[in-house]
């Protein structure tokens, strides 16, 4: 993605007169993360983009759970008993449910920043939750598409309603007794 003079990325505008990219009125659509903002009209490869992190994704989720299976043989050499064993499964299962749920959770609504940092462990420990999570979502849309389009769409939709001009002169406006 190339940036314009400012450092931002640029917007798919229409050029102006002296052939530089003219900033359209209104909202801007918010970049997700490996879209850019392809997700508003779905060019620029989206399809093909979707199908990379969905690769990507799952494919980085099992070589994580082969990481995680070679700890868990570490631990069985280390022969630190099966309370061990058994305490570093229920760990790994729980914190990648909860990483799971949460994850899901940002695809659709806004996170909480004071939940998402108090909740930082849990997701850090449970990435394959994650991961999937992520895999699971771009084989639907790209992950956050349809909440950041609802907002976008809300913002054009408020951006419309503030824009449009009154005609007439509003001194010459009726009143009522």
């Amino acid at each position: 993605m190339s940036q314009n003079q400012k450092g931002t990325p640029d917007q798919p505008t229409p050029p102006g007169d002296d052939g530089t990219r003219a900033t359209p009125a209104g909202p801007q659509p918010e970049p997700i993360r490996f879209y850019g903002t392809t997700w508003v009209d779905h060019t620029d490869g989206y399809a093909l983009r979707r199908a990379g992190t969905a690769v990507g994704s799952l494919a980085l989720a099992v070589a994580a759970c082969l990481v995680l299976r070679f700890a868990y043989e570490g631990i069985q050499l280390a022969d630190s008993g099966s309370f061990v064993s058994l305490l570093m499964i229920v760990m790994f299962a729980v914190c990648s449910a909860l990483a799971f749920r949460h994850t899901w959770d940002t695809f659709t609504k806004r996170a909480d920043p004071d939940r998402q940092s108090s909740l930082r462990g849990f997701l850090a420990v449970g990435f394959v939750g994650a991961l999937l999570a992520y895999f699971f979502r771009s084989l639907i849309e790209a992950p956050g598409e349809k909440l950041r389009r609802a907002e976008y769409e809300e913002a054009r939709r408020r951006h419309e309603k503030r824009s449009t001009r009154r005609t007439g002169n509003p001194s010459k406006k009726r009143r009522r007794s």
